[in-house]
């Protein structure tokens, strides 16, 4: 993402919280960029976590000799297949880019380390010249290929089809890493699993490249919740682990960000409040407990009556009918003047009117 740099001791904190919480694999950086991303990635290989790390390396045997030199259990290959990239950022024919990835998948063998290999941009990728690369790593001993959707323009129609395809010509596990720059990331990431994907790319609040990628937390409670497939998850450190992961970003979560957002369990309309205040689920379609986060009662100008009653009970206050309609007309028109009323503002104005 933009502007992003995590330290050592950030990423490695992010490193712990993400296997404390049960997920399987860490993708845990790019070993060519810099001689600290190496050490970062050493540290964590060092912790002994738990899950699988993942390092990222392009067909150079620079980058392979990284991905070994950290200890990582997988290096993640990739080239950029697309005539778009070909001819624009490799500089290179097809064959070209044939021959790179024989000698890259050469290396890595020699080398001893476990890979995969992915065709980035591969949504856009003439599908002969991308299955001829796919089986060409399968054959060298990939233990998992998959496809890069890297500008977020395609279907969930079209990702399934792709996977169905890349059934019909491997054997090996499926992976995808999906951008979402039209809003399409985790549909695409639930229909390639839908089609046999097993590997899914995902990121903290999805933060990514422009519009980021498939948010780690939407993808664990969609599949558990809707799909009943329990990744064996903890879906209770997600909204932690979203703050976490926000902090040391420096940027700011956005409050209506699904699940984990400060607004996404949030109510303010009176018919609204008056209904999850007698049973939650009404506009509640988990408890926010199970994601880590919680329910906010708001106050501003829809609020109703059953928010004002239910407030003045939490501290043993009473108050008749006509008192909280005093109450409420008083927070209704301080919210149509400054857009809501805050916790302090409520019982000023209850203090004002005793």
């Amino acid at each position: 993402m933009v502007g992003v740099r995590f330290t050592r001791e950030q990423k490695l904190e992010i490193a712990r919280r993400l296997a404390r919480i049960g997920v399987h694999q860490i993708e845990a950086g790019f070993p060519a960029v810099s001689d600290e991303e190496r050490r970062a990635i050493k540290a964590i290989v060092k912790e002994g976590l738990g899950p699988k790390i993942l390092v990222l390396s392009r067909l150079v045997k620079e980058d392979i000799d990284a991905a070994v030199d950290t200890g990582a259990d997988l290096a993640m290959l990739f080239v950029a297949t697309s005539d778009i990239h070909l001819e624009h950022k490799l500089g290179m024919t097809r064959e070209q880019v044939s021959g790179m990835l024989a000698e890259a998948l050469d290396h890595a063998r020699g080398r001893g380390i476990p890979f995969s290999f992915t065709p980035e941009d591969a949504t856009r990728s003439d599908w002969g010249f991308m299955a001829s690369l796919i089986k060409m790593a399968e054959k060298a001993g990939a233990v998992r290929v998959g496809i890069a959707d890297t500008t977020g323009s395609a279907t969930p129609e079209a990702v399934a089809l792709i996977i169905k395809k890349l059934k019909g010509i491997s054997k090996l596990p499926l992976s995808v890493h999906l951008h979402n720059d039209f809003g399409l990331a985790l549909a695409n990431a639930l229909a390639s699993i839908r089609e046999g994907a097993t590997h899914i790319n995902a990121s903290v609040s999805g933060l990514g490249e422009r519009a980021g990628n498939v948010p780690l937390e939407q993808l664990v409670a969609s599949l558990q919740v809707l799909y009943g497939m329990d990744l064996g998850v903890d879906m209770e450190g997600l909204t932690e682990l979203s703050k976490l992961v926000a902090e040391y970003a420096k940027v700011e979560l956005s409050p209506h960000t699904p699940l984990v957002g400060m607004n996404a369990f949030a109510h303010e309309s009176g018919i609204h409040v008056a209904a999850v205040l007698n049973e939650p689920s009404t506009y509640e379609p988990i408890p926010p407990e199970c994601v880590g986060n919680r329910r906010r009662i708001c106050f501003g100008k829809h609020s109703g009556k059953a928010a004002v009653r239910n407030k003045l009970e939490e501290k043993g206050l009473g108050g008749n009918g006509a008192f909280v309609e005093k109450v409420l007309k008083k927070v209704k028109a301080m919210g149509e003047a400054n857009g809501g009323v805050s916790e302090e503002e409520f019982w000023a104005i209850v203090e004002g009117l005793k």
